[in-house]
């Protein structure tokens, strides 16, 4: 029954992932009035927001866009960063959105950014305990039961990410649509991009938990056994 679960998964989070891939490149094709970039988008919305410290600037990739709360940079792709598109104005306000969550000290934001330190650390070694406890399971059972401690952590992180990414995306919508920098159909093919790029965060934490799942019915069979 897990394995049906973790396949149907698998084959939702790849659809997902070609849908918003699809809707970004067409939604990168209409543009938004006023003539904004990404970048104009951006900065606008950190002014107006209050915040004057966080810098905005290109980074390399498609969809690579993101917030870095550590030295207070918005890093926008290279098809967000000079566009003029629907695509990416919604791309920019959502990675403001997270600034906003930073300068607002939003709570999800704050136990997120806590725990990215520990799970970097789970992420580098959890695998490697995993396959190590199942090889063991029957000598050392206990091994597998830290590797599946490392990976809880690594789900928790995920869902954790879910109202992070939600409430950014919020927060840019609204603030498109009352500045006016999307209006009309523009403004539908804004929240679209974004409710897509949500589903990615939504799959793959329901993704990592039945893995989770499978992980500990290893554990729970060897331990009968």
């Amino acid at each position: 029954m897990v394995w049906i679960i973790f396949i149907a998964i698998t084959l939702v989070s790849y659809l997902v992932q070609n849908s918003l891939k699809s809707k970004f490149q067409r939604y990168s094709q209409i543009p938004i009035g006023g003539g904004l970039t990404g970048r104009d988008v951006a900065e606008r919305m950190l002014r107006e927001n209050g915040i004057y410290d966080v810098t905005v600037q290109p980074t390399n990739g498609m969809l690579t866009d993101f917030y870095n709360p550590a030295d207070h940079t918005v890093n926008l792709s290279e098809a967000v960063y000079g566009s003029c598109s629907v695509a990416a104005a919604a791309v920019a306000a959502h990675e403001c959105g997270h600034a906003v969550q930073h300068a607002t000290r939003y709570p999800f934001l704050q136990m997120r950014s806590k725990l990215v330190p520990v799970v970097n650390f789970a992420s580098q070694w959890v695998m490697w305990v995993i396959f190590a406890g199942i090889l063991m399971i029957n000598s050392f059972p206990q091994l597998l039961a830290v590797g599946i401690g490392l990976f809880a952590l690594t789900t928790l992180f995920s869902f954790i990410t879910l109202p992070v990414e939600i409430n950014a995306s919020m927060r840019a919508v609204a603030w498109l649509n009352r500045t006016g920098i999307t209006d009309g159909q523009t403004h539908a093919y804004a929240c679209d991009a974004l409710k897509s790029a949500a589903y990615t965060y939504v799959v793959a934490a329901l993704g990592s938990l039945a893995t989770l799942i499978y992980y500990v019915l290893i554990f729970m069979g060897g331990r009968r056994d």
